[in-house]
């Protein structure tokens, strides 16, 4: 495989919005999120991603073809609904630095794409200065959940390798459609916070 890992900025983001509509319809669908996305929501969400003060977008690339992405930006530029658990909790957001997805073709997977996508995050959030706190967050899923796989092995110790732990009580509540479901219900989403 030739894969490089570059990451985009202002209008560049632009420019991948319909490769990363793509993936995270792919890769969201899976589990744990189980996510039946649509072209017309991704197009919405991802606007406000690209017109975010301060976004980047990492992208992985197999020759000419995009096999992941990676998207963050200043908790300040995000979702009301990821921002008040911060608040409540006493942080300044200006200084909180929120990672937004990692979706990555899983024929690519296990060849250091993940911790690229970290790296670069991080690296663009210490170049813009000012943050204490890189954080992201992930669903909440019972173990009994009738989806999920038998073989699932979740991403918590690459995560904690990263220096990255879950926060009790730092949780909030986001509204999607599974693909078992009939309309979109609310999913807790836990986040996982590190200094910088």
């Amino acid at each position: 495989m030739a894969i490089t890992v570059t990451s985009l900025v202002g209008e560049e983001i632009k420019s991948i919005l319909p490769d990363l509509a793509r993936l995270r319809i792919i890769v969201f669908r899976d589990w744990p999120y189980l996510y039946d996305g649509t072209i017309e929501y991704e197009e919405k969400y991802l606007a406000k991603l690209a017109a975010a003060k301060g976004a980047v977008c990492v992208v992985a690339r197999d020759g000419d073809m995009v096999v992941g992405a990676s998207t963050a930006a200043p908790m300040v530029e995000h979702a009301d609904e990821f921002a008040e658990p911060f608040e409540n909790a006493g942080y300044d957001l200006d200084k909180v630095f929120y990672c937004g997805e990692s979706v990555l073709l899983t024929s690519h997977r296990g060849h250091g794409i993940g911790n690229a996508f970290f790296d670069q995050r991080e690296a663009h959030a210490r170049k813009l200065g000012g943050f204490t706190y890189s954080t992201f967050c992930r669903v909440v899923r019972p173990d009994d959940h009738p989806l999920k796989p038998k073989d699932y092995r979740p991403l918590d110790p690459f995560w904690k390798k990263r220096g990255y732990a879950p926060v009790d009580g730092l949780v909030a509540s986001y509204a999607w459609k599974d693909i078992d479901q009939n309309e979109e219900t609310e999913h807790l989403m836990q986040f996982w916070v590190r200094t910088l």
